[in-house]
């Protein structure tokens, strides 16, 4: 993905936090000798990055430390020299890792979020912080929905439909999934009884070294069956943990609308509209639960994708 777009300047970054002694959370701040400013860790994606992805190698470039991606924050826009810019920002829960002074950053800071708010030099970093302090939706997803990769048409393909395979476009979906999805650090993979399912979680498995374990009330059939079995079995899955990590589960495009219908989940800008879009290849990353919930939809992950997120949950 090119930094710049028809004169836009494209950016990403994260909202550091951790847990404080004695309750609340800490965020961190970056002071830049370049520009004397204290501000929010942040880059330009470089070549073929999805904009997530350019967030967490810029956090880990600046700052040093290890980060569990959480829900998407806010997107900031402003003016610099070369034209107007626009920065995508997650919060990042830090797990580990420890920071040295370098080129871009020679001092970071730990700070309560309100005094963080004090020393930041720009007010478009207040946004996010402001983001980064609410209590009404987790900061931590607890479940990712992916839906199966591409697995060509039902039409050619001459066995049971359960047996369908992924095709050449779905295996490169799969792998960009494994590539991507251990940023939000999975620690179990479920998946609906579909060999295409299995395929598509098959790459993130291998990489991870987990198993896959099976999740049957989520496919289409079994769910049209008895859809309260799988809501319940999503509930439970979108229950808080006490360290980060997330549930992957991949299901079909028959059954994922309509659990994120049930959750609450609706098409943005569309009054009236109930299923939301599940693409092959797409994931959907959950927490909280139906009226506290938090819904961000990822069409894919290719550095092209939409970076507009035009479907959200109750936030």
């Amino acid at each position: 993905m090119p930094a710049e777009t028809g004169g836009l300047v494209r950016a990403a970054g994260g909202a550091l936090w951790r847990p404080a002694d004695g309750g609340g959370l800490e965020t961190a701040l970056v002071h830049r000798p370049k520009y004397d400013d204290w501000s929010l860790p942040k880059g330009k994606p470089d070549e073929g990055e999805h904009l997530l992805e350019t967030a967490v190698r810029e956090v880990a470039e600046e700052t040093g430390l290890d980060v569990v991606v959480g829900r998407r924050s806010v997107r900031t826009e402003y003016e610099v020299p070369e034209g107007p810019k626009r920065v995508d920002y997650w919060l990042m829960r830090v797990v580990g890792g420890e920071f040295e002074p370098n080129a871009e950053v020679d001092e970071l800071r730990w700070l309560p979020v309100e005094e963080a708010c004090a020393l930041v030099s720009h007010a478009h970093d207040r946004a996010v912080l402001a983001d980064l302090a609410r209590t009404d939706v987790p900061r931590q997803p607890s479940l990712l929905l992916v839906r199966h990769a591409k697995a060509g048409s039902k039409s050619d393909w001459d066995g049971p439909d359960e047996l369908r395979p992924l095709d050449g476009k779905g295996r490169r979906q799969a792998a960009r999934l494994a590539r991507v999805l251990p940023l939000f650090a999975p620690v179990e993979l479920l998946t609906a009884e579909r060999v295409r399912c299995r395929q598509t979680l098959e790459p993130l498995a291998a990489r991870l070294g987990l198993g896959i374990g099976s999740l049957p009330q989520l496919g289409e059939e079994e769910y049209a069956a008895d859809p309260q079995a799988a809501l319940t079995a999503v509930e439970r899955l979108l229950g808080p943990r006490e360290e980060p990590g997330v549930a992957v589960v991949c299901s079909q495009g028959g059954a994922i609308p309509s659990v994120l219908a049930a959750l609450g989940v609706r098409f943005a800008g569309v009054p009236g509209a109930l299923h939301p879009p599940a693409a092959k290849g797409s994931t959907w990353v959950l927490g909280g639960r139906p009226g506290a919930l938090s819904a961000d939809y990822y069409r894919d992950f290719s550095a092209d994708a939409a970076e507009d997120p035009a479907f959200t949950g109750l936030r």
